[in-house]
């Protein structure tokens, strides 16, 4: 029971991550197509520069939970795609230390190698964990040891390709959405219709990686199984129709609690099909990791769960404060820190 508990938590965990910090990607990765000025520019570090630092939170819980919960899927995760984690972590370093150092210097060049990087750290991220999720839902070629005998570039099949074009595609939605929210005249403009062509296009990416999960991976057993848990897919198709509803409506806010719900349900669809593995062995499906022999122990699995019924909540409490202060549209200099 509590390893299931777990599970789910930590399907929970990343799936907010994806919500929360997706939008920061988002707009990072839109700004060359969105900016046209400085201004422009400024207005896209200050929409999501009080947020992302808390974002990551949940990031660094999901990578702790992975480790404290499930050692064992840890030591295989981090070893095995050593190298795809480690561009991620440093394309996310990049692009917080691009936050700070941008305006220490007035130079336009300067200020050009920081939105470069910018830009990089933010589409690497979305990208690389499209594809490090995709891989996990068709799964891995581990051998007999949970050792991952396949490389960098065995992650870039298909597969992974579509994931990570997937990722990239939702996540800009979501930054195009939240840039709607808090930009102002002509910039809010662009981005309401950049949002709109991302929804189209995230429509037909998500078709597709349904229909390939269905034909090449194991994703759909448990849905057969337990048809019930189609409500999670109905759930996301609600969440992307009710997003392009609002967005034609001008209601950008519920137009990106819509896209949140979507990108919540479309993580949650493949952690629920995964259950019980969590990371499966192409090789041989016995040599798979499962909640049963990649979990801590009992008493662990019970100091952590009280650890997360008082520390989440707080956390929660604390972003919450955050959005509402400073969640209102971006009108002039005078509003802007970076």
């Amino acid at each position: 029971m509590l390893e299931t508990t777990w599970f789910l938590l930590w399907g929970v965990l990343w799936a907010v991550y994806f919500v929360l910090d997706g939008f920061d990607l988002g707009m990072g990765t839109l700004m060359p197509f969105l900016a046209k000025d400085e201004f422009d520019k400024r207005t896209i570090y200050n929409a999501g520069g009080p947020f992302w630092d808390g974002n990551e939170v949940w990031l660094i819980s999901a990578g702790g939970v992975t480790f404290a919960a499930f050692p064992l899927a840890y030591a295989t995760m981090f070893s095995g795609l050593y190298s795809a984690l480690f561009l991620l972590l440093f394309a996310l370093i990049i692009r917080g230390v691009s936050y700070e150092f941008r305006g220490k210097v007035e130079s336009a060049g300067w200020r050009s190698l920081w939105d470069a990087c910018h830009v990089a750290g933010s589409f690497l991220p979305a990208l690389l964990l499209g594809v490090a999720f995709a891989n996990l839902f068709y799964g891995l070629p581990l051998d007999e040891q949970h050792v991952n005998q396949g490389g960098l570039l065995d992650l870039l099949n298909p597969y992974g390709l579509l994931g990570g074009v997937l990722f990239v595609s939702m996540f800009c939605l979501h930054g195009a959405l939240w840039l709607a929210i808090r930009a102002t005249g002509d910039m809010q403009t662009r981005a309401a219709a950049m949002a709109g062509k991302l929804w189209v296009a995230t429509l037909v990416l998500v078709l597709a990686f349904l229909a390939y999960s269905f034909v090449h991976t194991q994703l759909f057993g448990n849905y057969m199984k337990s048809p019930h848990l189609f409500l999670i897919l109905a759930a996301a198709v609600a969440g992307l129709l009710a997003s392009r509803m609002y967005l034609a409506a001008g209601k950008y806010w519920k137009a990106w609690a819509g896209s949140a719900v979507f990108i919540l349900c479309v993580a949650l669809f493949g952690v629920v099909g995964l259950f019980p593995a969590i990371l499966i062995s192409t090789l041989n499906p016995a040599w798979s990791l499962t909640i049963a022999n990649a979990s801590s122990s009992e008493l662990t699995l019970k100091i952590m769960l009280g650890v997360a019924l008082v520390f989440v909540p707080i956390v929660i409490l604390y972003q919450a404060w955050v959005y509402k202060a400073f969640s209102g549209p971006i009108k002039g200099e005078g509003e802007m820190e970076y």
